[in-house]
């Protein structure tokens, strides 16, 4: 099995990805950057991305949900998933491949997660939610049970979401909104209770 990762992002998310994969003994392969002018990130070379053949699987380490899509569906290699050894992650939950776990995070029963998302520093998610792809869960928010999280959405940093409610694609949930009700594709609420900005 091999124990290294391919990082694609030579940012402040990929500081955090670089350490979440040394919590579990593995190693960076490699980091690629399309700037020019990243050559090095901490002790890493940063090269360009040529999409040649690679010998281990990759992560996208950029925070920027639409940018993290289009790269997801550009590139042609393997992806894997980045799970902080200091997590909580039931047996029961289903993580998709690209998506990233950050410390203290934790994720509940029959929870489904999709790929290439980022469930961040001690957020929750709790029992039966589902979160669709690309989706970033911010720091301390709260997934009560049973929510639904759409394609490409932004949970702000300790925002609530009610249980059962339903957020849908690509809208963006303000750091601290309390969200009581169903929120709309592209829509952008906040306050307690959220409501749209």
């Amino acid at each position: 099995m091999n124990n290294s990762v391919y990082l694609y992002g030579a940012s402040g998310h990929a500081k955090v990805i670089i350490e979440i994969l040394k919590s579990q003994g593995m190693s960076v392969a490699g980091l690629f950057d399309d700037n020019p002018a990243i050559n090095r990130l901490w002790d890493y070379e940063v090269r360009p991305f040529v999409g040649e053949a690679y010998d281990a699987p990759f992560i996208i380490t950029i925070g920027n949900n639409r940018v993290r899509c289009h790269l997801a569906q550009r590139i042609y290699v393997a992806f894997t998933t980045a799970i902080h050894s200091k997590s909580i992650i039931s047996p029961t939950a289903n993580i998709g491949n690209g998506t990233v776990v950050m410390p203290g995070a934790c994720i509940n029963a029959d929870a489904v997660i999709g790929k290439h998302c980022i469930v961040n520093t001690n957020c929750s998610i709790d029992h039966e939610c589902r979160i669709e792809d690309y989706a970033h869960i911010s720091p301390n928010a709260t997934l009560c049970g049973n929510v639904t999280v759409g394609e490409g959405t932004h949970i702000g940093a300790g925002a609530v979401i009610l249980p059962g409610i339903t957020v849908g694609n690509w809208a963006v949930i303000g750091a601290g909104a309390v969200v009581t009700k169903p929120v709309a594709s592209g829509t952008i609420v906040v306050g307690n209770p959220a409501r749209v900005k």
